[in-house]
């Protein structure tokens, strides 16, 4: 395979991001659901839903597998916290983060694969599908977009080989990977890989080494269905998530914090930048309406 490959620019990341309007609410800008957490890896998804509420989602709600779940996170009280059982209808859903393998994360990733929502499947999400290829039909059948987050070992265990493969050819497992799901996607890694529903292949250059440590997957996660929920279309929402990310790492690097860099920090590195690159808030709609120019 040798589609062209073009290098993800700020410009083009941020060219759908549009001003908010004063009049706008919360539910303008989507719902954001994030399944995942069974026992011992709630951190993932909360890591991922606090990504989708500072970067812009309307409302974040989290389903957690792990019994007798924390009714409320007291670092983002914002989130609203259910039995993953129990999540209400979602924009988009983001599943994977924490999960397991068990069969309750299989009926979750089941039930998510026949629902309406946009879906971002990272982490076990991606370990369910590679054990389970009756679900490969159920993916490659939705209508609604969908968007998978795989590192090299997922991709490996995706395409059943080694992630010595997967690396030596990376576009190419990208692009099969594509061609087998017929789904958005970012091979992530040094310089990662992201490739459009329809086949586009971008390289993207931002993020250091700094940012080899726990959550950093769960928080890009949480990024592009923050996006999502907003109304881009899911490919635009995996290059700005994936580009903005990294960028996010770069600026905490260029601050002298290279060893120890967390996830939870280049989330709020990202909120400001994306507050730097989105256009300024616009007027009402009444006062455009009051005072027309």
């Amino acid at each position: 395979m040798s589609s062209p490959i073009t290098v993800i620019t700020q410009q083009q990341a941020a060219s759908r991001l549009r001003a908010r309007p004063l009049d706008s609410h919360k539910g303008n800008f989507g719902t954001a659901g994030v399944i995942g957490g069974a026992a011992g890896m709630t951190g993932a998804a909360l890591l991922a839903a606090r990504a989708a509420l500072k970067l812009g989602a309307g409302c974040v709600h989290v389903g957690l597998l792990t019994d007798n779940a924390q009714s409320v996170d007291y670092m983002q009280p914002e989130l609203m916290i259910h039995d993953a059982a129990a999540l209400p209808p979602c924009t988009v859903l983001a599943i994977g983060c924490g999960m397991g393998r068990g069969m309750t994360a299989q009926k979750q990733l089941y039930d998510a694969l026949h629902s309406e929502a946009a879906l971002v499947l990272d982490a076990d999400a991606l370990n369910i599908l590679a054990q389970r290829p009756d679900l490969h039909a159920l993916l490659r059948a939705r209508d609604s977009a969908t968007v998978l987050t795989p590192h090299p070992g997922e991709a490996a265990r995706l395409l059943n080989c080694s992630s010595a493969e997967v690396q030596a050819d990376r576009a190419a497992s990208a692009q099969k990977l594509n061609l087998m799901f017929g789904c958005a996607l970012v091979l992530k890694g040094a310089d990662s890989l992201c490739i459009t529903r329809d086949g586009q292949i971008f390289v993207n250059t931002t993020g250091n080494s700094g940012m080899s440590a726990p959550g950093m997957g769960d928080v890009l996660t949480g990024m592009i269905a923050a996006f999502i929920a907003q109304g881009l279309s899911a490919n635009d929402a995996l290059l700005l998530a994936v580009h903005l990310h990294g960028a996010a790492g770069d600026a905490l690097g260029a601050q002298g914090i290279a060893i120890g860099m967390t996830a939870t920090e280049v989330t709020d590195q990202a909120r400001l930048l994306l507050n730097i690159w989105t256009p300024h808030t616009t007027q009402s709609t009444w006062a455009r309406c009051a005072h027309p120019t």
